[in-house]
């Protein structure tokens, strides 16, 4: 087991480990210094803010949940196969991480808008229309949040001792029990890191949804969107929405980092 100390560093290291913290801490300290603190209960537990947050759980865990149902077969066949023209599907697989979200929520609008080549034939054939509705605010978080699932789940799959899949099966074991008995409880540790990222981007994605789904206050309306609404209305009321948003963003991950983010 490796012991991790400080004093292997660099001095150099540090100097720039220092400059980096407080390039990212810097914003949050000032939203935290403008932020309306007295008036904060209030505008939080608004009737149309309560509505944003509840919409907005349900959006970023229905992603969640999409991505590790989607995204685990997904991230596994990209670390262990060796099948021709796999570079070029994972770079499309990645493309969302990179690719402004506008730009995404146009192609999704392109595809499975009413008008677009899948979109219209949902519409026509069964009657469904997904932008302006939470299956399209969903389906925008999850075309953005599902590359950080599959990283993960690629990197940690790549990494595991494959003697151990080996011994699984020399020892009578089918692929499909392996994977269920030896591979997956390895990669433990991954696949919540995972889930907690994707569950965080999907909740503060903001581009494809307004752009694929709409702003419709009652069913895609999320915090993001509440948020950018607030900006123009009220710049005291957009503070408290944005501070919320860090709040909320934070408490998940600092819990998740101790007991599965970054653990060996």
């Amino acid at each position: 087991m490796t012991i991790r100390t400080s004093r292997s560093i660099p001095p150099l290291l540090w100097f720039g480990a220092f400059i980096s913290s407080i390039f990212l801490i810097v914003p949050f300290i000032g939203l935290s210094q403008r932020t309306p603190w007295s008036t904060f209960i209030e505008i939080a537990t608004e009737e149309s803010v309560l509505r944003s947050i509840t919409l907005s759980l349900i959006v970023a865990t229905s992603a969640a949940a999409i991505c590790f149902l989607f995204g685990l077969p997904l991230g596994w066949v990209l670390a262990k196969s060796q099948m021709k023209g796999l570079k070029i599907l994972r770079a499309v697989v990645l493309l969302p991480m990179v690719l402004p979200p506008v730009a995404g929520g146009t192609a999704l609008l392109f595809a499975l808008g009413r008008k677009g080549f899948i979109g219209e034939k949902l519409d026509s054939w069964f009657g469904v229309t997904l932008p302006f509705t939470t299956a399209g605010a969903i389906i925008a978080a999850t075309f953005v949040s599902l590359p950080f699932f599959v990283l993960a789940i690629e990197t940690a799959a790549t990494q595991l001792d494959p003697q151990f899949e080996e011994s699984s099966q020399s020892l009578g074991a089918s692929p499909t029990r392996t994977f269920f008995t030896t591979s997956l409880p390895m990669t433990r540790s991954a696949i919540f890191a995972g889930i907690a990222l994707s569950w965080a981007r999907a909740l503060g994605e903001f581009g494809a949804t307004i752009t694929f789904a709409g702003d419709n206050p009652e069913r895609t309306r999320t915090l993001p969107l509440q948020l950018f609404v607030a900006l123009e209305t009220s710049p005291e009321r957009a503070m408290v929405l944005g501070m919320l948003m860090v709040l909320i963003s934070l408490s998940v991950l600092i819990t998740l980092r101790g007991k599965w983010i970054g653990t060996q």
